[in-house]
């Protein structure tokens, strides 16, 4: 069923069955976002984090494309030199804000990838759960090759995704992953026929899921590369407790005593 329709500037937002779906829509641009688009998103995450009935995310682009980055063709196309901290001020409103919300949220993302993942487009890849690409997906981060340096946490999501060797050929060198390369290296869980299809199960999965053991899981896999052992330990104690304290952690229980599938209710 869904709940909540809302097109917004390139950006067509559901929510069906406890799975928000993000989906980029300007296809003329490759789905690259905009200024609208990306405070939609903003805003969508920023709601989807109180919102109850959010128990997944979905991201997707329609067309041939995910997301070809950020376009900025139109935001240069007054031309002029750029005001000394202009970008500095800026970034943190937009794209600074959306990579951040996606790797915190405490519901499971998936994005599916369809064509071109460039620039911010690769970001949202590198912030999601899983990834789940068709044979056409091209991943890229065009910095180097536009004379610019990384935004959107590029150089923060791909060393955690690939390591600082296989970073360096991605932010140094502009290397460009195809699909199977891209799983090879690990940005790209599974390479499949139909990225969108396959991307909408998975979610419903993920949706139908204990969603505040999910949620919880979700932040200690995050925050693991920060922490030492012991730290670690600590925190999947305090994260048992919170989970053990939930209807869905009283319904696991019984569907195993009682020999059958759980129905969680993201509670």
């Amino acid at each position: 069923m869904v709940d909540r329709y809302v097109d917004a500037d390139g950006l067509v937002i559901t929510l069906t069955d406890g799975v928000l779906s993000l989906r980029l829509d300007d296809q003329r641009k490759r789905n690259a976002m905009n200024d609208g688009s990306l405070r939609a998103m903003v805003d969508a995450l920023e709601r989807a984090q109180s919102d109850e009935q959010v128990r997944a995310v979905l991201l997707t682009g329609a067309g041939a494309d995910f997301c070809s980055g950020f376009d900025i063709v139109a935001r240069n196309a007054g031309g002029g030199k750029p005001r000394t901290g202009s970008i500095q001020r800026r970034l943190p409103a937009q794209a600074h804000r959306l990579i951040p919300l996606l790797c915190e949220l405490q519901v499971p993302v998936v994005a599916g990838i369809t064509g071109y993942a460039v620039g911010l487009g690769m970001q949202l890849a590198l912030a999601s759960d899983f990834v789940l690409a068709d044979r056409t997906a091209t991943f890229w981060e065009p910095f180097v090759a536009r004379g610019m340096t990384p935004d959107s946490g590029a150089t923060w999501l791909a060393v955690r995704a690939v390591g600082p060797l296989r970073a360096r050929r991605l932010l140094l060198l502009g290397e460009r992953l195809d699909a199977e390369r891209a799983r090879d290296w690990g940005v790209v869980h599974e390479v499949v026929d139909d990225a969108e299809a396959s991307a909408e199960e998975l979610a419903a999965r993920l949706a139908a899921g204990p969603t505040v053991a999910l949620g919880l899981t979700r932040k200690l896999i995050n925050e693991a590369a920060d922490a030492g052992l012991r730290e670690q330990l600590e925190r999947e104690a305090f994260a048992l407790e919170l989970s053990s304290r939930s209807p869905d952690f009283r319904e696991g229980l019984r569907a195993f005593v009682d020999k059958r599938d759980p129905a969680f209710e993201g509670r």
